[in-house]
C-alpha cells in the first residue's frame, strides 16, 4: 500500500532537509549526487553517477532503504551489504519517525551507507 497524500509530503519534506545536508556543491552534482525515491511503503537513498563505460547514462547506487511498518508504527532502516542484499542497520534498526531514520542515515555511526 502507497503512502497517503499526507505523508507522502510530510516525507518529501524531511527528505527535502536531509538532502540539503548530504548533497554535494552544485558544481560537483554532474559527477556525484544524492536522491530519494519513494516506492511503496519504502523509502530509497540512492547516490547518482554517470556510468563509467558511457558517461551520458546515469546510474544510481543504492545507499539506504527505509520500510514504514504501520502496524507498529516504526520505520525499519536497511544497508545493502557486499552480497547485494538489504540488511537492518545494526546499530539502530528502527526510527520512530522520518526524520528520525534520515537522521540515522546522515550519523552513519559505523560508515554503512555513505562508506
Amino acid at each position: 500500500m502507497a503512502f497517503s497524500e499526507f505523508e507522502e509530503k510530510k516525507i518529501q519534506q524531511a527528505a527535502a532537509e536531509f538532502l540539503g545536508a548530504v548533497r554535494p556543491p552544485a558544481h560537483m552534482r554532474s559527477q556525484v549526487d544524492v536522491d530519494v525515491r519513494i516506492a511503496g511503503q519504502s523509502v530509497h537513498i540512492v547516490e547518482l553517477r554517470p556510468d563509467i563505460r558511457e558517461p551520458s547514462r546515469i546510474i544510481e547506487l543504492p545507499v539506504a532503504k527505509a520500510t514504514y511498518v504501520k502496524k507498529h508504527q516504526r520505520w525499519k532502516i536497511y544497508w545493502m551489504r557486499s552480497d547485494l542484499k538489504w540488511h537492518l542497520y545494526t546499530p539502530r534498526p528502527e526510527a520512530r519517525s522520518v526524520e528520525e531514520m534520515f537522521a540515522v542515515v546522515n550519523s552513519d555511526e559505523n560508515d554503512c551507507f555513505f562508506g
